[in-house]
Protein backbone atom coordinates (compact mmCIF):
# COMPACT_ATOMS: atom_id res chain seq x y z
CA UNK A 1 0.00 0.00 0.00
CA UNK A 2 1.08 3.02 -0.54
CA UNK A 3 2.21 5.78 1.99
CA UNK A 4 -0.76 8.29 1.35
CA UNK A 5 -2.92 5.52 1.09
CA UNK A 6 -2.05 4.73 4.36
CA UNK A 7 -2.15 8.29 5.65
CA UNK A 8 -5.70 8.38 4.45
CA UNK A 9 -6.97 5.64 5.90
CA UNK A 10 -5.64 6.21 9.50
CA UNK A 11 -8.77 9.05 9.32
CA UNK A 12 -6.74 11.57 11.17
CA UNK A 13 -4.96 9.54 13.75
CA UNK A 14 -1.18 9.97 13.67
CA UNK A 15 0.65 6.49 12.08
CA UNK A 16 4.18 5.36 14.12
CA UNK A 17 6.89 4.79 11.28
CA UNK A 18 10.38 4.03 11.68
CA UNK A 19 13.81 4.42 9.38
CA UNK A 20 16.86 1.49 9.96
CA UNK A 21 19.82 1.12 8.17
CA UNK A 22 21.33 -1.92 6.51
CA UNK A 23 23.82 -3.92 8.19
CA UNK A 24 27.42 -3.56 7.09
CA UNK A 25 28.80 -5.86 4.34
CA UNK A 26 29.58 -9.11 6.07
CA UNK A 27 26.91 -8.90 8.58
CA UNK A 28 24.09 -11.07 8.93
CA UNK A 29 20.49 -9.31 9.35
CA UNK A 30 19.54 -10.51 12.67
CA UNK A 31 20.54 -7.74 14.62
CA UNK A 32 18.24 -5.90 12.53
CA UNK A 33 15.65 -7.74 13.14
CA UNK A 34 16.48 -7.62 17.02
CA UNK A 35 15.93 -3.40 16.50
CA UNK A 36 13.17 -4.02 14.85
CA UNK A 37 11.27 -6.51 16.68
CA UNK A 38 10.54 -4.47 19.71
CA UNK A 39 8.88 -1.85 17.53
CA UNK A 40 6.54 -3.84 16.32
CA UNK A 41 3.46 -3.38 18.83
CA UNK A 42 3.36 0.42 17.69
CA UNK A 43 2.13 -0.89 14.68
CA UNK A 44 4.32 0.73 11.97
CA UNK A 45 2.28 0.63 8.47
CA UNK A 46 5.76 1.19 6.71
CA UNK A 47 9.23 1.24 7.23
CA UNK A 48 12.04 3.53 5.65
CA UNK A 49 15.48 1.61 4.68
CA UNK A 50 18.84 3.93 4.07
CA UNK A 51 21.35 3.56 1.23
CA UNK A 52 24.62 4.76 1.29
CA UNK A 53 26.60 5.39 -1.93
CA UNK A 54 30.30 4.58 -2.67
CA UNK A 55 32.75 5.08 -1.42
CA UNK A 56 36.52 4.91 -1.26
CA UNK A 57 38.95 2.56 0.65
CA UNK A 58 42.12 1.60 -0.03
CA UNK A 59 43.88 -1.57 0.02
CA UNK A 60 47.69 -1.88 0.87
CA UNK A 61 49.34 -4.07 -1.87
CA UNK A 62 51.82 -5.26 0.60
CA UNK A 63 55.22 -3.75 -1.32
CA UNK A 64 54.40 -0.29 0.08
CA UNK A 65 52.02 0.69 -2.33
CA UNK A 66 48.29 1.13 -1.78
CA UNK A 67 45.84 0.39 -4.21
CA UNK A 68 42.55 2.63 -4.31
CA UNK A 69 38.84 0.60 -4.99
CA UNK A 70 35.47 1.87 -4.84
CA UNK A 71 32.99 -0.37 -2.56
CA UNK A 72 29.83 -0.46 -0.90
CA UNK A 73 30.10 -0.97 2.78
CA UNK A 74 25.80 -1.37 3.22
CA UNK A 75 24.58 -2.79 0.34
CA UNK A 76 21.52 -5.22 -0.43
CA UNK A 77 18.87 -2.16 0.12
CA UNK A 78 16.14 -4.31 -1.93
CA UNK A 79 17.22 -7.25 -0.24
CA UNK A 80 16.48 -5.36 3.05
CA UNK A 81 13.25 -4.45 2.03
CA UNK A 82 12.43 -7.76 1.05
CA UNK A 83 13.08 -9.64 3.92
CA UNK A 84 11.17 -7.23 6.40
CA UNK A 85 8.41 -7.17 3.79
CA UNK A 86 8.31 -10.64 4.07
CA UNK A 87 8.95 -11.10 7.75
CA UNK A 88 6.78 -8.47 9.21
CA UNK A 89 4.13 -7.78 6.81
CA UNK A 90 4.61 -4.05 6.71
CA UNK A 91 5.39 -1.84 3.27
CA UNK A 92 8.90 -0.78 3.06
CA UNK A 93 10.19 2.54 1.34
CA UNK A 94 13.77 1.98 -0.15
CA UNK A 95 16.20 5.22 -0.70
CA UNK A 96 17.25 6.23 -3.75
CA UNK A 97 20.35 8.32 -3.85
CA UNK A 98 21.53 10.31 -7.40
CA UNK A 99 24.97 10.09 -5.83
CA UNK A 100 26.78 6.90 -6.91
CA UNK A 101 23.80 5.73 -9.36
CA UNK A 102 23.04 6.29 -13.30
CA UNK A 103 20.21 6.85 -14.34
CA UNK A 104 19.99 3.24 -16.21
CA UNK A 105 21.22 1.62 -12.65
CA UNK A 106 18.06 3.89 -11.13
CA UNK A 107 15.52 2.32 -13.93
CA UNK A 108 17.23 -1.42 -13.15
CA UNK A 109 16.33 -0.94 -9.29
CA UNK A 110 12.97 0.65 -10.11
CA UNK A 111 12.09 -2.05 -11.75
CA UNK A 112 13.53 -4.41 -9.28
CA UNK A 113 10.85 -2.62 -6.54
CA UNK A 114 8.14 -2.95 -9.00
CA UNK A 115 8.51 -7.08 -9.05
CA UNK A 116 9.62 -7.23 -5.43
CA UNK A 117 5.45 -5.05 -4.56
CA UNK A 118 7.52 -2.42 -3.21
CA UNK A 119 5.09 0.67 -3.90
CA UNK A 120 6.88 3.67 -2.13
CA UNK A 121 10.76 5.37 -2.72
CA UNK A 122 12.28 8.07 -1.23
CA UNK A 123 13.94 10.14 -4.06
CA UNK A 124 17.26 11.98 -2.33
CA UNK A 125 20.51 13.33 -4.31
CA UNK A 126 22.68 12.27 -1.56
CA UNK A 127 25.74 13.65 0.34
CA UNK A 128 28.96 14.25 -1.96
CA UNK A 129 31.54 11.25 -1.92
CA UNK A 130 34.20 11.35 1.40
CA UNK A 131 36.44 13.41 -0.26
CA UNK A 132 35.19 15.98 -2.08
CA UNK A 133 33.87 19.61 -1.34
CA UNK A 134 30.87 19.60 -3.15
CA UNK A 135 28.03 16.96 -4.53
CA UNK A 136 28.96 15.67 -7.96
CA UNK A 137 26.71 13.89 -9.96
CA UNK A 138 27.72 10.52 -11.09
CA UNK A 139 28.61 10.11 -14.80
CA UNK A 140 25.51 9.48 -16.29
CA UNK A 141 23.35 9.87 -12.98
CA UNK A 142 21.05 12.62 -11.68
CA UNK A 143 22.09 15.64 -10.27
CA UNK A 144 19.59 16.38 -7.99
CA UNK A 145 16.29 14.95 -6.86
CA UNK A 146 14.06 16.68 -8.89
CA UNK A 147 15.03 14.74 -12.00
CA UNK A 148 15.14 11.59 -9.84
CA UNK A 149 11.20 12.47 -9.13
CA UNK A 150 10.80 12.69 -12.94
CA UNK A 151 12.36 9.91 -14.10
CA UNK A 152 10.57 7.54 -11.23
CA UNK A 153 7.22 9.15 -12.49
CA UNK A 154 7.76 8.53 -15.94
CA UNK A 155 8.47 5.36 -15.36
CA UNK A 156 5.46 4.69 -13.12
CA UNK A 157 3.50 5.73 -16.66
CA UNK A 158 5.18 3.35 -18.42
CA UNK A 159 7.98 5.56 -20.13
CA UNK A 160 11.50 3.91 -19.67
CA UNK A 161 14.69 5.46 -20.79
CA UNK A 162 15.33 4.19 -24.03
CA UNK A 163 12.29 2.51 -25.46
CA UNK A 164 9.94 5.16 -27.63
CA UNK A 165 6.64 3.07 -26.86
CA UNK A 166 5.13 3.00 -23.66
CA UNK A 167 5.14 -0.39 -22.20
CA UNK A 168 2.81 -0.30 -18.68
CA UNK A 169 0.80 2.52 -17.40
CA UNK A 170 -0.05 0.78 -13.42
CA UNK A 171 3.36 1.31 -12.00
CA UNK A 172 2.83 4.62 -10.06
CA UNK A 173 5.11 4.99 -7.48
CA UNK A 174 4.43 6.95 -4.26
CA UNK A 175 7.10 9.04 -4.35
CA UNK A 176 8.55 10.72 -0.69
CA UNK A 177 11.07 13.69 -1.11
CA UNK A 178 13.34 15.38 2.03
CA UNK A 179 12.48 18.71 3.44
CA UNK A 180 14.44 20.81 5.79
CA UNK A 181 12.57 22.56 8.31
CA UNK A 182 16.07 24.50 8.97
CA UNK A 183 17.08 24.58 5.48
CA UNK A 184 19.79 22.43 3.50
CA UNK A 185 23.28 23.18 4.10
CA UNK A 186 23.51 24.26 0.96
CA UNK A 187 20.30 26.48 -0.06
CA UNK A 188 20.98 29.90 0.20
CA UNK A 189 17.95 31.15 2.12
CA UNK A 190 15.02 29.38 4.03
CA UNK A 191 12.78 30.76 0.58
CA UNK A 192 14.93 29.42 -1.93
CA UNK A 193 14.96 26.01 -0.08
CA UNK A 194 11.41 26.09 0.05
CA UNK A 195 11.06 26.81 -3.82
CA UNK A 196 13.19 24.23 -4.71
CA UNK A 197 10.73 21.59 -2.14
CA UNK A 198 7.94 22.96 -4.34
CA UNK A 199 9.63 21.97 -7.06
CA UNK A 200 10.57 18.61 -5.83
CA UNK A 201 6.42 17.75 -5.52
CA UNK A 202 5.42 19.45 -8.48
CA UNK A 203 7.34 17.07 -10.33
CA UNK A 204 5.84 14.22 -8.77
CA UNK A 205 6.64 13.48 -5.37
CA UNK A 206 3.90 12.72 -3.35
CA UNK A 207 4.72 13.16 0.21
CA UNK A 208 7.53 15.31 2.68
CA UNK A 209 9.59 13.63 5.34
CA UNK A 210 11.53 16.16 7.07
CA UNK A 211 15.17 16.12 8.72
CA UNK A 212 15.08 15.90 12.28
CA UNK A 213 14.70 18.92 14.24
CA UNK A 214 14.05 19.63 18.41
CA UNK A 215 12.74 22.21 18.07
CA UNK A 216 8.48 22.05 16.88
CA UNK A 217 8.37 26.07 16.46
CA UNK A 218 10.86 25.28 13.18
CA UNK A 219 8.81 22.61 12.30
CA UNK A 220 5.44 24.34 12.56
CA UNK A 221 6.95 27.36 10.57
CA UNK A 222 8.01 24.99 7.82
CA UNK A 223 4.43 23.75 7.48
CA UNK A 224 2.92 26.84 7.23
CA UNK A 225 5.48 28.43 5.02
CA UNK A 226 5.25 25.32 3.09
CA UNK A 227 1.88 25.49 2.92
CA UNK A 228 1.11 29.47 1.91
CA UNK A 229 3.50 28.25 -1.52
CA UNK A 230 0.76 26.03 -2.31
CA UNK A 231 2.54 22.42 -1.29
CA UNK A 232 -0.46 20.72 -0.07
CA UNK A 233 1.18 16.86 0.20
CA UNK A 234 1.70 15.56 3.54
CA UNK A 235 4.28 16.71 5.56
CA UNK A 236 6.31 13.93 7.91
CA UNK A 237 7.97 15.09 10.73
CA UNK A 238 11.57 12.66 11.39
CA UNK A 239 12.27 12.13 15.18
CA UNK A 240 15.88 11.64 16.81
CA UNK A 241 16.26 11.35 20.44
CA UNK A 242 19.20 12.97 21.76
CA UNK A 243 21.17 9.49 23.32
CA UNK A 244 24.79 10.50 23.76
CA UNK A 245 26.68 13.30 25.02
CA UNK A 246 28.77 13.39 21.77
CA UNK A 247 25.40 13.94 19.76
CA UNK A 248 25.84 17.98 20.99
CA UNK A 249 28.99 18.06 19.17
CA UNK A 250 27.58 15.52 15.94
CA UNK A 251 24.23 16.45 15.16
CA UNK A 252 25.11 19.95 14.61
CA UNK A 253 27.78 19.33 12.33
CA UNK A 254 26.81 16.34 10.41
CA UNK A 255 22.91 17.54 9.76
CA UNK A 256 23.45 21.76 10.27
CA UNK A 257 20.87 22.08 12.38
CA UNK A 258 20.45 23.56 16.06
CA UNK A 259 19.58 22.47 19.34
CA UNK A 260 17.10 24.47 21.81
CA UNK A 261 19.52 25.94 24.94
CA UNK A 262 17.29 23.73 27.43
CA UNK A 263 17.87 20.95 25.69
CA UNK A 264 21.89 21.90 25.24
CA UNK A 265 22.20 22.84 29.07
CA UNK A 266 20.59 19.59 30.46
CA UNK A 267 22.77 17.42 28.22
CA UNK A 268 25.97 19.00 29.44
CA UNK A 269 24.64 18.55 33.03
CA UNK A 270 23.95 14.86 32.64
CA UNK A 271 26.56 12.97 34.53
CA UNK A 272 27.00 10.58 32.39
CA UNK A 273 25.32 8.98 28.81
CA UNK A 274 22.44 7.07 30.94
CA UNK A 275 21.18 10.20 31.91
CA UNK A 276 21.54 11.75 28.55
CA UNK A 277 19.66 9.01 26.85
CA UNK A 278 17.39 9.28 29.60
CA UNK A 279 16.94 12.85 29.00
CA UNK A 280 16.17 12.37 25.58
CA UNK A 281 13.79 10.32 25.48
CA UNK A 282 11.65 12.84 28.06
CA UNK A 283 12.41 15.51 25.65
CA UNK A 284 11.34 13.24 22.56
CA UNK A 285 8.10 12.31 23.93
CA UNK A 286 7.09 15.80 25.04
CA UNK A 287 8.18 17.11 21.77
CA UNK A 288 5.89 14.37 20.42
CA UNK A 289 2.60 15.09 22.45
CA UNK A 290 3.39 18.73 20.77
CA UNK A 291 3.39 17.47 17.67
CA UNK A 292 0.16 14.90 18.01
CA UNK A 293 -1.23 18.28 19.15
CA UNK A 294 -0.33 19.84 16.14
CA UNK A 295 -1.88 16.96 13.93
CA UNK A 296 0.91 15.39 12.23
CA UNK A 297 0.08 12.25 10.14
CA UNK A 298 2.59 10.04 11.13
CA UNK A 299 5.78 10.58 13.47
CA UNK A 300 8.81 9.06 11.95
CA UNK A 301 11.35 7.67 13.90
CA UNK A 302 14.97 7.44 13.09
CA UNK A 303 16.53 4.57 14.96
CA UNK A 304 20.13 4.50 13.48
CA UNK A 305 20.47 0.81 14.73
CA UNK A 306 19.09 1.49 18.13
CA UNK A 307 15.39 0.63 19.21
CA UNK A 308 15.28 0.83 23.21
CA UNK A 309 14.83 4.60 23.88
CA UNK A 310 12.17 4.66 20.61
CA UNK A 311 10.36 2.08 22.37
CA UNK A 312 10.07 3.83 25.56
CA UNK A 313 8.72 6.82 23.80
CA UNK A 314 6.33 5.03 21.53
CA UNK A 315 4.59 3.46 24.32
CA UNK A 316 4.00 6.84 26.07
CA UNK A 317 2.53 7.79 22.58
CA UNK A 318 0.94 4.97 20.73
Amino acid sequence: MKITEHIKNANGKTLFSLEVVPPQKGIGIEDLYKNIDPLMEFKPPFIDVTTSREEYIYLDKGNGLMERKITRMRPGTLGICSAIQHKYNVDTVPHVLCGGFTQEETEYLLVDCMYLGIENVMALRGDAMKGQQYFEPTSGGHKNAMDLVHQMNDLGRGKYLHDENILDENNKLCIGVAGYPEKHIEAPSMNYDLKWLKEKVDAGADYVVTQMFFDNKKFVEFVKQAREIGITVPIIPGIKPIATKSHLQMLPKVFKIDLPEDLISAVENAKDNKAVNQIGIEWTINQCRELLDFGVPVLHFYSMGKSDNIKKIAAELF
